[in-house]
């Protein structure tokens, strides 16, 4: 086995920490066959600056390293596993042995992220609806057998179920768009109450349909299946954490591709609780998916709802990529939320998401239209694909959050995070899972 570089944190700048060759703002200094990190008194900045660190290190071609000496928390341990994670997930991470708990936790986190970002940084060729859906499977075999149920509704079986936007969306791929629902019960009750429903988008491939992206913007669109790898995970890993409550993953897969059958604009979708919804951009196709999903977990009587998407690039112009956007109606549950990503340390902004939101994609020929006839959906975009979702929401949006994972696929390496998925949400909606 190969050598693992030690790394440290120091109180000194990197100048004094080891001879004055250094300049004093550097994170990151060498001596005698170690790595020390700089750390000072603003928590936040500290484990920015530790995974800023782990990105350096990860640059000069280090594949292994040891958490070592003083000042380790389990967050700054794991603010350096972000930064020390390639985009083949290679890296290796031997933790701090002080606390043998804290190291499992942290190789469970780094894990079931591993498997998260793997999932999503899959070439297209690869994943697609029914090998999302297996590896998903497979992998919550492995972890609950015994707890688990698998229904896949794939196909015509859409249409027969009433699934009108998922077969849609799909129905132009030679691989057939489905419905994945695992029911996670480790109770031992058939009749247990539905603690949450997860749902994830999961367009494996998105050309934009006949509203057809440009060559650059659909380089990336492998991770439109962002939301359901989010989920997933974050189911995971609470199933690993113990999870002692009934919990559906409700997946929406489909490839929105372009051929004859290819739905079109003009078309209108008649969903299984009447609403019809005129399509006015075939590249907003994540929100006809996620509202199929909605209403199934209606029909579960799921006591909370959380989906998550790569939904808009709207909540990437209003938050960047180091957040992802939270969008709620319920007032103490979204309050709850944000509490919950600050101390998982994970960036989430509110959004504006009221009932009249609902209203702001007007169609002559519908209830609603999918969108606005405007680019990128107009202004508001973010907020208004959440109010059409809002349309699907049980109870009028009481128990339902939405995360537009702003954060959860860079195209390109930056100081914070290698080429690829994130996993950005997994921690946060895990935690959601264990209240």
């Amino acid at each position: 086995m190969s050598r693992a570089m030690p790394v440290f944190l120091t109180t000194k700048a990197a100048s004094s920490a080891v001879d004055s060759c250094w300049k004093p703002n550097n994170l990151l200094a060498i001596e005698q066959d170690s790595l020390h990190i700089a750390v000072g008194d603003d928590e936040a900045e500290n484990l920015r600056r530790i995974q800023k660190a782990g990105r350096q290190i990860d640059n000069l071609g280090i594949t292994r390293v040891s958490i070592q000496g003083q000042g380790w928390d389990i967050e700054r341990q794991w603010a350096l596993s972000l930064g020390f994670s390639n985009t083949h997930t290679s890296n290796e991470v031997l933790w701090h042995e002080a606390e043998p708990e804290v190291a499992e936790q942290l190789k469970q986190m780094r894990d079931t992220a591993a498997w998260t970002r793997d999932l999503i940084n899959l070439p297209p060729a690869e994943m697609y609806p029914q090998s999302l859906a297996d590896k998903v499977i497979q992998k919550f075999q492995q972890l609950a057998a015994g707890h688990i149920d698998v229904t896949v509704i794939k196909g015509d079986e859409l249409l027969e179920q009433g699934w009108h936007g998922i077969h849609t969306v799909g129905r132009a791929s030679v691989h057939e768009p489905l419905m994945l629902v695992i029911d996670y019960n480790p109770t031992g009750d058939a009749n247990a109450e539905v603690s949450t429903a997860l749902i994830g988008k999961g367009i494996t491939f998105d050309s934009g349909g006949y509203s057809l992206k440009s060559s650059e913007g659909m380089l990336s669109m492998k991770c439109d299946m962002g939301g359901a790898a989010t989920v997933s995970g974050a189911l995971a890993l609470a199933v690993q954490r113990g999870l002692k409550k009934r919990v559906k993953l409700i997946l929406c897969c489909a490839e929105n591709l372009v051929d004859g059958s290819a739905f079109k604009l003009g078309d209108v979708i008649t969903y299984k609780n009447g609403t019809t919804v005129e399509v006015v951009n075939t590249d907003a196709e994540g929100r006809l998916v996620l509202a199929d999903g909605l209403l199934a977990a209606e029909e579960f009587g799921a006591k909370k709802i959380i989906d998550a998407a790569t939904l808009t690039g709207a909540a990437q112009v209003a938050v960047g990529t180091e957040y992802n956007a939270l969008l709620s109606v319920d007032e103490a549950l979204a309050a709850e939320t944000l509490q919950l990503a600050e101390q998982q340390r994970e960036g989430l902004w509110r959004l504006p998401l009221a009932t009249f939101h609902k209203e702001n994609c007007p169609s002559a020929f519908a209830d609603t239209a999918n969108s606005r006839a405007q680019k990128g959906g107009g202004a508001g975009g973010a907020s208004n694909a959440a109010g059409f979702l809002l349309r699907f929401a049980p109870r009028q949006g009481e128990g339902w959050l939405h995360f537009d994972l702003a954060g959860a696929y860079h195209g390109s390496a930056n100081g914070m995070w290698a080429t690829g998925a994130t996993a950005l949400g997994m921690r946060t909606i895990a935690a959601s899972l264990m209240q």
